[in-house]
């Protein structure tokens, strides 16, 4: 099929079976275009929580599909490619963070959404890249394990008093950034504004000139007067900045932001799922019931 029947397909699939297709900021433009809502983690967990759609068609990664099954157990969650996967959330496991647990008793323990449901379940309350810094600051405890990511943790220690103790696991994608690669493209484009993804390396942090996550990055990029914009997160995020902005440019710190994980969804793929109505993504009940706690108090706080 070519592009527009395959566009076209999805419309009526979409009908048939009264889906919504919700799709990743960092996601392959066509995906996006199809795509009935288009966010960052945050915005997304509340698009599938206050979805009334029978089907949600998550155009993300695995962990993605995993918090929307948790916030609608009664919806049939589809992910596209069950291969897409994500190394920061395997950098943890619950063996790992139970071990961890007991090594700081009296410690929060604050799960970054990059995560699997299992992890998630032996959490407190989960966080994402948007809200990190107001669900730690929301805590009565004085002491935060943060998981799996130790540059978003980074990041937030910056701006709270409490003890925060990072699992050492980190994207992939946002750690090929370098502070050689942002004073490279300063020079190239002086005086445009750099933003960056709390996930990148910490001396990449402090030295951009905006820190968020995507949604907050967009947002940025929407009020900036600059009409050149530096920008480190995944490339997928590229699209959606130039379609807001058609007066501004916009510029990848390195060309090594590519997250192989989220372009694996395809519009074939979304038409072969919509169909056969699999992959289906659940979460063993028990799971479910304690990561939706954690999550829940995530969106309380959000």
């Amino acid at each position: 099929m070519t592009e527009r029947e395959l566009i076209q397909k999805i419309k009526e699939l979409k009908e048939e079976r009264q889906a919504v297709i919700l799709a990743h900021n960092y996601q392959q433009d066509a995906v996006q275009d199809v795509a009935d809502f288009i966010g960052d983690s945050l915005e997304l967990s509340r698009k599938a929580a206050a979805s009334k759609a029978k089907v949600i068609v998550f155009a993300g990664v695995h962990f993605m599909a995993e918090s929307a099954a948790i916030l609608s157990p009664d919806k049939i969650v589809l992910l596209p490619d069950k291969l897409a996967g994500c190394p920061l959330a395997d950098s943890i496991d619950v063996e790992g963070l139970r071990r961890a647990k007991e090594r700081w008793p009296e410690a929060a323990v604050v799960c970054y959404v990059n995560s699997a449901a299992a992890v998630k379940a032996e959490s407190d309350v989960c966080c994402t890249s948007a809200n990190a810094v107001q669900v730690v600051n929301s805590l009565p405890q004085k002491q935060v394990l943060f998981v799996p990511d130790r540059n978003l943790a980074n990041y937030v220690s910056r701006f709270t008093s409490k003890e925060i103790i990072p699992w050492d696991g980190c994207c992939v994608t946002h750690q090929r950034v370098t502070l050689a690669d942002l004073e490279a493209a300063r020079e190239a484009h002086p005086g445009a504004p750099v933003l960056v993804h709390p996930e990148c390396r910490p001396e990449v942090v402090a030295a951009a000139d905006f820190v968020g996550s995507t949604g907050a990055i967009l947002r940025y990029a929407r009020e900036a007067r600059a009409e050149e914009l530096l920008i480190g997160t995944e490339m997928g995020i590229l699209y959606r900045l130039k379609k807001e902005n058609p007066s501004k440019r916009f510029y990848l710190l390195t060309p090594g932001l590519v997250c192989p994980n989220m372009k694996l969804t395809t519009l074939e793929k979304i038409v072969k799922s919509l169909e056969r109505l699999e992959p289906v993504i659940t979460v063993p009940e028990e799971t479910r019931r304690r990561a939706i706690c954690a999550l829940e108090r995530m969106l309380a706080v959000a």
